[in-house]
């Protein structure tokens, strides 16, 4: 029997729009603490939330703190998760570890699902999703996001998965467990920086409305689980696919000699890829979140007014 009020902290704006059907975004905070400097990091929040709202919905950002389930943060709030002094990166499993020894920590994709699932938000923007990293099917290091994709009722818009995976086993993992994957106006897989993979797509959605609509079929017919939407990185801001191969490639190989594995290795490699591009990949990891932000905010208004 659960008792969520015990510990779902729900921002008072937040909570109004949900009780009101107002459109309402999750947004993770692991991009904060653990994907971006600081003080960068703080500008970024304010900026994707800001995005949220000149689209019509009402940002949430989530986090663990103080052994609650944060839906929407404040300014004070914010600033912790940005600063991340002693925050820890938290997937489900971490969740009860956090919650019970009162652990500040930084929501992946598959726990911001999680979290706004419990919330009642339907509609997350996030960067880009984990998946089956690449010698996944000797390693099996495969995400938990996957799973979460496969059991949790909410919609995911991304820039694709990050290029550092195997992006042909992450489709083919998520077909298996039932997962539409929907192109934002393509109909190929984005691969993070770059706006295409090589990998086609069976469904390109016309537009935010037509996103919603599936939603809307999918959860009312009962069909549970998650929705991947794929909506690729700003033309001006996309990286060249054949380049950032080369890159990856470099940081998997430091990753390697330096013998990092496990929840550690997505943050080591995309640290190494900004310094290996000079810093245009953060530059363009803002951009794909800020634009992921606002087509989210779009679909959520959507769903919301044909509810």
């Amino acid at each position: 029997m659960t008792n969520l009020a015990k510990y779902l902290d729900i921002k008072p704006e937040v909570k109004e729009a949900l009780d009101a059907g107002r459109p309402v975004v999750a947004l993770e905070s692991t991009i904060l603490s653990h994907g971006m400097p600081y003080p960068e990091n703080l500008g970024f929040a304010a900026r994707v939330e800001q995005v949220v709202r000149d689209n019509g919905a009402v940002p949430a950002t989530m986090a663990i703190i103080g052994g609650k389930l944060k839906v929407g943060l404040g300014e004070e709030d914010l600033k912790v998760m940005c600063e991340a002094h002693g925050v820890g990166k938290v997937s489900r499993r971490d969740v009860p570890v956090y919650i019970a020894n009162g652990h500040n920590g930084a929501t992946t994709v598959a726990t911001t699902m999680l979290m706004a699932d419990m919330a009642g938000i339907r509609v997350f923007a996030t960067g880009g999703i984990g998946g089956v990293h690449r010698h996944g099917e000797v390693t099996m290091d495969v995400s938990a996001d996957l799973q979460e994709l496969a059991h949790t009722s909410v919609a995911v818009v991304c820039a694709g998965a990050k290029q550092i995976l195997d992006i042909g086993r992450t489709l083919e993992y998520l077909e298996t467990m039932g997962v539409p994957v929907l192109g934002m106006g393509t109909d190929e897989f984005p691969a993070f920086y770059c706006r295409r993979s090589g990998h086609k797509l069976d469904y390109a959605c016309s537009g935010p409305a037509e996103a919603a609509a599936i939603l809307r079929a999918k959860w009312e017919l009962g069909l549970t689980g998650g929705v991947l939407i794929a909506n690729p990185i700003p033309e001006q801001y996309g990286l060249d696919f054949d380049k950032m191969e080369g890159v990856i490639q470099t940081a998997l190989d430091a990753a390697d000699a330096a013998g990092v594995h496990g929840k550690d290795i997505t943050p080591f490699l995309l640290a190494k890829v900004k310094d290996l591009t000079g810093g245009e990949s953060l530059a363009s990891n803002i951009e794909l979140a800020l634009n992921n932000a606002a087509c989210a905010a779009q679909i959520a208004v959507s769903l919301a007014n044909n509810a």
